[in-house]
């Protein structure tokens, strides 16, 4: 009985340790497992959406059911509304004449909609209005269960003096007002606690993510590293101002994201930065043009249903790559490496990329500083280039890397010989960024 005993009691430890290296439940970070095959097998399937997106409920130029026609038209899986600082629920009516679409939206509303879908009154002072549809009603109208999903989001517009600091919300059940702060970090950790406390209140599966860190380069690398509970970020944003790229003295999204997970590996002991795509779409007519557009990134996500729930439940574990026109058929990881295939297109080459830090990089970095006083500038700090540098690069649909002992972890960026049709900047090729995995030396750090 005594060695029954004890054996018993080992299988135990052995299950619980287990479960816990298979999942992290406190970060939401799917942890190291002999095998992890991203691609299309039953009843997983790829789902490809926005998680930004703008209407005339704020900013944007359309209804909100013309921009999710706009996607469902152009064969997305799901759409989130993103306007700023509101939810989709209360009543609100517009000017048709003076709202950011005007009169020409207005027309391609009825146009599209000719039944007794639009309610129309006439002001106080004689101006044609309009009440703009709830969330609710647009998701009766215009989504179809399994086929096309609506998300309830918001973006949180918050500052910390003259810097921009926005967040997205997906799947929120309640508003959440921008908390501010009294630094960068502060504002950012405050808006990111707020959505975690809804979250844990109500039960509601929840993501927020961090939006174009360059936006009149508002955000460093240093600070959204240090922010509990935000793992995701926009490594892409098809605004047209967001200065995804960097320039001589900002350091890139890419360069952030690389900068964040090396801190986030071997100093800070955080989770994993998962980065985005999203279009941030504020204009829906003459398209293409040099305007804030629909359909120039997005996420696909591997997903057991079309659900907001398994959506989000699917990014929480990384399990989604990010894309502005490349499209990835699987991506699989093993304790030996990782694999990415790509799904060819006749005339179109591909180099796939796998970057990452390894242990010894040299951790120093230093200030920016300005051209004209010489005092530096609160920008992303500048480190060696052991931190995210290209360790292998192929050409061609299939490419698979073997890790090496040192990897504190590897992503992998494909670009396309193809042109961007409409891009955010000038010269763009259409990419794909797979997320990043923890390698061997960043499994004993943990």
């Amino acid at each position: 009985m005594r060695c029954r005993s004890r054996n018993f009691l080992a299988a135990l430890a052995a299950c619980i340790i287990c479960g816990l290296l298979l999942w992290n439940h406190r970060w939401g970070e799917r942890a190291w497992s002999p095998a992890q095959t991203l691609a299309a097998e039953n009843p997983f399937k790829w789902y490809r959406g926005n998680l930004h997106t703008h209407t005339l409920w704020s900013d944007g130029d359309d209804y909100p059911e013309m921009v999710a026609l706009w996607y469902k038209d152009h064969g997305y899986d799901f759409l989130s509304f993103s306007d700023h600082n509101t939810l989709l629920k209360t009543e609100r009516w517009i000017d048709v004449v003076k709202s950011r679409g005007g009169q020409r939206a207005f027309d391609k509303l009825k146009a599209r909609h000719p039944d007794d879908w639009i309610e129309q009154r006439t002001s106080e002072k004689g101006f044609q209005e309009v009440r703009l549809k709830t969330f609710d009603e647009i998701v009766a109208r215009i989504a179809n269960p399994g086929r096309f999903l609506l998300i309830q989001g918001e973006e949180i517009s918050d500052s910390f003096e003259q810097a921009p600091v926005h967040l997205n919300a997906t799947n929120l059940q309640e508003l959440i007002p921008p908390m501010g702060g009294d630094s960068l970090h502060e504002v950012m950790q405050r808006n990111t606690d707020a959505l975690v406390a809804q979250r844990e209140r109500t039960g509601r599966p929840m993501i927020i993510h961090l939006n174009h860190p360059n936006f009149q380069y508002g955000i460093t690398a240093e600070d959204l590293a240090r922010v509990r509970g935000e793992n995701f970020f926009e490594v892409y944003n098809g605004h047209t101002q967001v200065n995804n790229d960097g320039d001589d003295i900002h350091a890139s999204a890419e360069r952030i994201w690389d900068i964040i997970l090396t801190q986030r590996i071997a100093m800070l002991h955080m989770p994993l930065m998962w980065g985005l795509a999203t279009d941030d779409g504020h204009n829906y007519h003459d398209i293409p043009s040099r305007n804030h557009e629909p359909g120039r990134g997005w996420i696909v996500v591997l997903a057991r249903a079309l659900t907001a729930a398994e959506i989000i439940k699917s990014m929480d574990r990384g399990w989604f790559y990010a894309s502005t026109g490349v499209t990835v058929d699987r991506f699989a990881v093993s304790r030996h490496g990782i694999e990415v295939r790509v799904h060819p297109q006749q005339g179109t080459e591909f180099t796939i990329d796998f970057i990452g830090t390894q242990t010894g990089f040299d951790p120093d970095s230093e200030p920016v500083h300005g051209d004209l006083t010489g005092a530096p500038l609160r920008t992303t700090r500048r480190y060696s280039n052991d931190i995210g540098r290209v360790l292998k690069s192929y050409t061609g649909t299939r490419a698979v890397y073997e890790f090496g002992t040192n990897d504190l972890y590897v992503r992998a960026r494909v670009t396309s010989t193809k042109q961007h049709p409409n891009p955010s900047a000038p010269g763009e090729y259409e990419r794909a960024w797979c997320q990043p995995v923890r390698g061997p030396a960043g499994w004993r750090i943990r």
